[in-house]
């Protein structure tokens, strides 16, 4: 599902990924962990390029993702960011949608795609709600929604828990976890808590390098 081959990222005159090769294959659930600064944001944003590489490949459900159009990118990736990336102006529904109308699916069927997943997070009754009037907890399942509209067979997540308290990250996280079995689709969480999930595998980056680490 993700697979980089020798991928090398430069900043100025730092090497923020160093000759790195990763493997997520179709169906896992994993967890790549490292301190902050370790470049785990940098690996995230050049799977969905947001960034370019500098050397190496990146494939991305069989390939190259310098050769699948952006568009086509938000049909295969969903991402969820640890600060939300809701729009403050627009309802819970309204924030959803976008991701739908970006690639230009039918209203009808984001309208049915968009409430069964807010049922399944239990979120139905904050359809016309606005960001500021919801939690933070309830601010991620709406961008896990939002993640999952338009049938990704891949979700990547950036520190999806850091900005909530422990109790609702540990309910976040299972979350994932649930719809992940749910949705059968291969999910990345990118962080630098220690969660441990069953049959999860974990990857850690250090100082711009990958191994892995175990599988529980």
């Amino acid at each position: 599902m993700i697979h980089f081959h020798a991928v090398t990222k430069h900043y100025n005159d730092s090497s923020i990924l160093k000759n790195v090769n990763f493997h997520l294959q179709k169906g896992e659930f994993a967890f790549l962990k490292g301190r902050s600064g370790s470049g785990k944001s940098t690996f995230l944003k050049s799977v969905y390029r947001e960034i370019d590489i500098d050397a190496g490949t990146i494939e991305v459900n069989g390939k190259d993702n310098t050769k699948i159009a952006k568009y086509e990118l938000r049909r295969q990736i969903g991402v969820i960011f640890q600060s939300f990336e809701l729009i403050e102006k627009m309802t819970v529904f309204e924030n959803i949608a976008i991701a739908g109308k970006a690639i230009g699916t039918p209203i009808q069927e984001i309208e049915q795609q968009a409430m069964r997943l807010l049922k399944r997070v239990g979120l139905e009754h904050k359809r016309d709600a606005y960001p500021s009037q919801l939690s933070g907890g309830q601010q991620q399942r709406v961008a896990i929604v939002r993640a999952l509209l338009n049938h990704p067979p891949l979700l990547v997540a950036d520190e999806p828990t850091g900005n909530l308290d422990e109790e609702t990250a540990a309910k976040i996280m299972q979350l994932l976890h649930d719809l992940h079995k749910e949705e059968q689709i291969t999910m990345l969480i990118v962080t630098h808590a220690q969660w441990t999930i069953p049959d999860s595998k974990i990857w850690v980056m250090e100082e711009g390098c990958i191994h892995e680490q175990t599988t529980v």
